[in-house]
């Protein structure tokens, strides 16, 4: 339905983006969607590059923008769809993000153990649509991919969705990345529907083939980036801390919201349950935290008594971050032994309590999963091809998932 009273919001990556649905409206102006105001897009990555500190908020509006352009052209060229299935489909990309918590992704099943940002996007998709009287009922068919068009879904989840298309401009354009930028509009131009499934025209395959190393490059040089691997495991690790303090009696000061799950006051299974006050009151305080909460925590935390809480809270506070190594095979047992050692010798703590400064992980990086879902190529007669089939330069490399393994540690145990 269209609004009304329309509205415009000027993104510095799309221009003007009209706003004319009023369930559109209603949802933007919704409290659980204007907390994504406050929730960093890249998380951490801004201590790595300063411009990143665009927000969940731009990034669902950006996606809604690239949604309306792709179902433009899709009924330019003969795929049949209605205005219901539009203005779901546009709904179901502007609440594909609502679940995410404090700092994105660097903090996921940190604050709320055992559960992703996509089932609590679909909490909070169940929740407005009771608001709303079901107005939200196709859009969340769609994003479950239980609709019969099945090409609706690929818009908002696929190897080539409207999301990745979005952040990928948007965070090489905050982050200053040039590798990045991708033709979106020019993809966007070539999409199609062929036996339900979306599809590029063969046209467009140059500009698929770009977007398939930009998002690799980016990976590993954004998302990946060996420094915000660093705050980001210090973060998770800073409140495992807490949670641990926490349940052993220790007074915790945090914000009020973000106390209740340190606390473990709130968990998982409270947005799932069947007792409607215990739902609402986890979907309620969920919906109050954001990045804020963390930051003035971790301020208050720096004066604690607690070693660990206190020197982890001042390290990301003033970015003072671990060294870390990158390495093709795991750490070798004997080196890790001795960084907690010297943790041991320098901070006073126990054995134990050294694995809170010596963190040990890995990270993989695969820009495209043919066997998930592939990106299919239509040639002119008809006919469809992977994209790995079709691109005449070896697209091997990128199918294959690379693993690395890390260890971070305060740079300070190694002087004397």
């Amino acid at each position: 339905m269209k609004s009304s009273n329309n509205k415009i919001v000027n993104d510095p990556v799309w221009g003007f983006i009209e706003l004319d649905s009023d369930l559109h409206v209603e949802l933007i102006e919704h409290p659980y969607f204007q907390r994504l105001r406050r929730i960093k897009q890249l998380g951490l990555s801004s201590l790595v590059y300063p411009g990143a500190n665009h927000t969940r908020f731009e990034h669902a509006i950006g996606t809604m923008h690239l949604v309306r352009s792709a179902l433009d052209v899709l009924k330019k060229k003969g795929n049949k769809i209605t205005r219901e299935e539009e203005e779901a489909v546009t709904a179901a990309l502007l609440l594909h993000d609502i679940g995410h918590g404090p700092f994105s992704h660097a903090l996921e099943q940190s604050i709320v153990q055992g559960v992703s940002h996509e089932a609590l996007s679909l909490v909070y998709m169940n929740e407005l649509n009771r608001e709303m009287n079901g107005r939200l009922t196709l859009a969340i068919g769609i994003f479950l991919n239980q609709y019969p068009k099945k090409f609706l879904h690929q818009l908002v989840s696929s190897q080539l969705d409207m999301d990745r298309l979005d952040f990928l401009k948007r965070d090489s354009f905050y982050s200053g990345v040039s590798e990045g930028v991708v033709s979106s509009e020019r993809i966007i131009k070539m999409l199609n529907v062929k036996e339900d499934q979306l599809v590029v025209e063969v046209k467009g395959i140059y500009s698929v083939e770009k977007f398939l190393i930009a998002r690799r490059l980016m990976y590993w040089q954004v998302y990946l980036h060996k420094t915000v691997i660093s705050a980001e495991f210090m973060m998770i690790k800073l409140l495992q801390r807490a949670s641990e303090l926490a349940s052993k009696g220790y007074d915790i000061s945090a914000t009020g919201t973000l106390k209740l799950f340190l606390n473990r006051t709130i968990v998982a299974e409270d947005f799932q349950s069947a007792d409607l006050a215990v739902r609402k009151n986890a979907i309620i305080h969920f919906s109050y935290l954001d990045d804020s909460d963390v930051l003035c925590t971790l301020k208050g935390w720096m004066e604690h008594p607690d070693p660990i809480l206190s020197n982890l809270s001042f390290s990301i506070i003033n970015r003072k971050l671990f060294k870390i190594k990158l390495s093709n095979n795991p750490i070798a047992e004997h080196k890790l032994k001795n960084f907690k050692q010297l943790c041991v010798e320098r901070f006073h703590i126990t054995e134990q309590e050294a694995d809170f400064f010596v963190i040990e992980g890995e990270i993989t990086n695969s820009a495209y999963d043919a066997a998930a879902e592939s990106i299919q190529i239509l040639y002119k007669n008809g006919k469809l091809k992977d994209i790995k089939e079709a691109s005449d330069i070896n697209l091997e490399g990128l199918t294959k998932t690379v693993r690395k393994h890390f260890v971070c540690y305060p740079e300070e145990i190694l002087t004397r």
